[in-house]
């Protein structure tokens, strides 16, 4: 049977992975700060609750499908592999170096667990409309295809043509997370291409909607339980994530989109990370 794990329990992994993904970049060099940290609790949540997955047996034929489109993100979804038993946390200090296992973007061939290669933003979905089709052909019903989708990548219309598909092809076992963190590599969304009214939009391409506070990592499970009852459609959910999370001087803050910390900022922010914000004493102090 797979550990049950209480939400403080489920907080607390969500701050370690913020954690780590402050280590992988500070190491790298280079990277994207923002999505990952605003990500973390969502992540946690589908890798410690949500998914149906083995990270002994990352191919089980009957695991769930989870892709990430926004693939720049994707230090959180290595931290949250990582703290989940897929490999040694130790191997997250190799994040974009030349021949690591773990690339600036997620490369199926080089890291099980990982479902699709991802770069171009506005491809994720349509590979996950596409595997959810494939499973729906193939009457297998117990498999759930889950994509994590960026709201600035929603520029794309390779998402919207993903979007009518997947709606006309009924794919009830697709559900979308949308990481809605109103910021993009050159500024907020609504200066750089308005997104709003933008549970309309998705309502309108066919989709049930929900909204939540994608920093509540009880929200994020509920979320997903309502969209597994729902059977006529594909589910969007929209998440509304704080960019930076955690650490106060990158939260809301563009500019850390496509930014690693340099070590004094790496120091500073794990020191945040640690107290919860000055709220509790750090054992590295």
């Amino acid at each position: 049977m797979p550990q049950v794990y209480s939400i403080k329990q489920l907080e607390t992994i969500a701050n370690r992975i913020r954690e780590d993904i402050i280590r992988e970049l500070v190491h790298a060099g280079s990277g994207h700060s923002a999505g990952p940290m605003g990500l973390a609790d969502i992540f946690t949540a589908l890798y410690f609750d949500i998914l149906k997955h083995d990270p002994k047996n990352p191919d089980w034929e009957e695991r769930d499908i989870l892709i990430l489109s926004n693939g720049h993100c994707v230090p959180v979804r290595y931290a949250a592999m990582a703290n989940a038993g897929y490999f040694d946390r130790k191997e997250l200090l190799t994040l974009r170096q030349l021949g690591s296992r773990l690339q600036g973007h997620p490369e199926r061939t080089r890291l099980p667990g990982l479902e699709t290669t991802s770069g171009p933003l506005g491809s994720g979905l349509s590979q996950a409309a596409g595997i959810a089709l494939a499973h729906k052909m193939d009457n297998i019903l117990q498999r759930w295809v889950y994509v994590v989708i960026g709201d600035g990548e929603t520029d794309e219309g390779n998402i919207w043509e993903a979007a009518m598909f997947a709606a006309n092809n009924h794919l009830s076992k697709l559900i979308a997370i949308i990481d809605r963190n109103n910021i993009q590599i050159d500024g907020p969304t609504e200066q750089v291409m308005p997104l709003e009214d933008y549970r309309a939009k998705w309502e309108a391409f066919g989709w049930h909607v929900i909204e939540i506070d994608g920093n509540d990592i009880e929200a994020v499970i509920d979320a997903c339980a309502m969209a597994r009852a729902i059977v006529e459609k594909p589910v969007a959910i929209i998440a509304h994530t704080i960019p930076g999370k955690g650490v106060d001087f990158m939260e809301y803050d563009f500019h850390w989109h496509g930014m690693p910390p340099n070590p004094t900022q790496a120091k500073e922010a794990l020191h945040e990370l640690r107290t919860l914000g000055g709220r509790i004493r750090s054992e590295h102090e």
